[in-house]
């Protein structure tokens, strides 16, 4: 599968998208997916989502922030972050298809934070961090909450940065997300070898529940 690179201007510097396209006369949607404060666009759930969904229908952009793109190893504020994921986001939408925002991590959070006002068809949170490891009172929950479109979240059943369990029960104060987990997954999906499921079997839970979720998006 062919790939392109495009470069986008922003507040914050130049940023960077990475096109994994559908099939010509087979895109339906844009999957926008930005990166972690920790690594880039090669983290192994971006990766796994852009080599399966392109199959299916879907485009994925993995999107890379200014300091990602200038080599900076210290992200950038949120309020920077957001303003570099708005000037990219005429870029996602260019293609003419409707635009589903998400993110690993700290992406996530900038997914949640902008989508209502992007127009955004809904909002995939990989690995939300729902709180700093070992800080539970310092919830991001409101983020998530917040986003203001369908939401799927997939989250590693031993991440610390937020359990499954505990994410606020869906229904509760309007939360209307779904969530799966990734049994045994860390932050970032790794699962121990001793786990009754391999890596690749892990990263097909993730592809496969993101291909039915957004099967099932009113687009």
């Amino acid at each position: 599968m062919s790939t392109r690179t495009e470069s986008v201007d922003t507040p914050a510097g130049e940023a960077r998208i990475t096109w994994h396209p559908a099939p010509a006369g087979k895109a339906r949607l844009v999957l926008a997916l930005g990166h972690g404060a920790g690594g880039g666009i090669e983290a192994r759930d971006l990766r796994a989502l852009a080599g399966a969904l392109p199959a299916l229908g879907i485009t994925v952009a993995l999107v890379e922030q200014p300091w990602r793109v200038a080599g900076k190893k210290v992200a950038a504020a949120p309020k920077v972050l957001d303003e570099g994921w708005r000037a990219l986001w005429p870029a996602l939408a260019q293609p003419g298809r409707p635009v589903v925002a998400g993110g690993r991590s700290a992406g996530a959070r900038v997914a949640c934070r902008t989508a209502a006002e992007l127009g955004a068809a809904g909002v995939l949170a990989l690995a939300f961090p729902l709180h700093p490891p070992g800080r539970p009172e310092k919830s991001r929950a409101e983020e998530l909450l917040g986003a203001g479109r369908p939401a799927l979240v997939v989250q590693g059943g031993r991440d610390p940065f937020g359990r499954p369990e505990e994410f606020p029960e869906r229904g509760a104060r309007g939360a209307s997300y779904e969530l799966v987990e990734v049994a045994y997954g860390d932050h970032g999906f790794a699962v121990p070898k001793k786990a009754d499921l391999t890596q690749e079997e892990a990263l097909e839970v993730i592809t496969g529940a993101v291909a039915e979720w957004l099967g099932r998006l009113p687009v």
